[in-house]
């Protein structure tokens, strides 16, 4: 009997925090503390309000870390007595590996550190967001694919590279000299910033040259940028199924054992209540 009371009251404890954690005003605080310290992050590269309000803003950091530790102490709780599954999800152990960072003392000699690692915790914008935390899984999901089209964009530049040096560099020496400086000037022309400038100079000399720059354009430009594109798109429609999927999952074993745990603590507590009523009817 004794032993089952620190259990029951275990128990409690980690239905209220499960109540708490899930609450829409958690995670609305969460977002809204996140906020605060960016912005106080950002009053502290001011250097009249850091020597004004130096002590107010690091006061300020301290009470932000401390909120993100009793965050991750309270999501803990909830999954009390299996702690472990906190760990299962990669969004709780980035937040978690974001506060230990956050730790690191900013005075003395890791001051510059301490300070970087302040910033760091602006990230866990992404995982209180649920929109951004879509996106960055999308983003990790293309890799593979993106490999690919990276791939396909090396060759087309290795070949026009190539043929760049052998077709200009006597004309245009500065662009063209060698091929690490012809792969530079492809990625500018990639980039379509002033790119007209070379291919004119090309074309002072060789009226074809224009074939070359705009071959290189639409296929380096319009058509892979295109398949980036086509890549994250087909990624992002995959992560949204996957997401309704998860929502559709029926519950746990331990989800419904914890569900009926208390269901039945509030009939028990029901049950208590009218049973004092029914006394003081009784009484009368």
């Amino acid at each position: 009997m004794s032993s089952a009371r620190p259990e029951r009251a275990s128990a409690r404890s980690a239905a209220l925090a499960r109540r708490i954690v899930s609450s829409g005003w958690f995670g609305h605080g969460v977002t809204a503390v996140i906020l605060l310290n960016a912005a106080v992050i950002g009053l502290d590269t001011s250097e009249t309000l850091s020597v004004r309000y130096g002590a107010l803003l690091e006061g300020a950091n301290d009470l932000f870390l401390g909120i993100f530790v009793v965050e991750a102490l309270l999501k803990m709780a909830a999954h009390h007595p299996r702690i472990h599954r906190y760990f299962a999800d990669g969004w709780n152990v980035f937040d978690f590996t974001i506060i230990v960072i956050s730790l690191v003392p900013g005075t003395g000699a890791l001051a510059t550190v301490g300070r970087l690692a302040r910033l760091v915790r602006v990230l866990r914008l992404i995982s209180a967001l649920p929109e951004l935390r879509l996106i960055v899984s999308t983003l990790l999901r293309s890799i593979p694919s993106m490999f690919n089209v990276i791939m396909l964009l090396s060759i087309i530049f290795y070949i026009y590279g190539v043929a760049g040096y052998h077709l200009f560099h006597e004309v245009d020496p500065t662009h063209w000299r060698n091929l690490g400086i012809s792969l530079l000037s492809l990625f500018r022309i990639v980039t379509l910033e002033d790119w007209t400038d070379i291919m004119y100079a090309a074309m002072a000399v060789h009226w074809w040259a224009w074939i070359y720059f705009v071959s290189f354009v639409v296929l380096g430009t319009f058509v892979v940028i295109n398949l980036f594109i086509a890549v994250v798109l087909n990624n992002l429609d995959e992560a949204k199924q996957e997401r309704l999927q998860a929502l559709r999952t029926p519950p746990t074993r331990e989800e419904l054992v914890a569900e009926l745990n208390r269901t039945q603590e509030a009939l028990q507590r029901l049950a208590r209540r009218l049973g004092v009523d029914h006394e003081g009817q009784s009484r009368r």
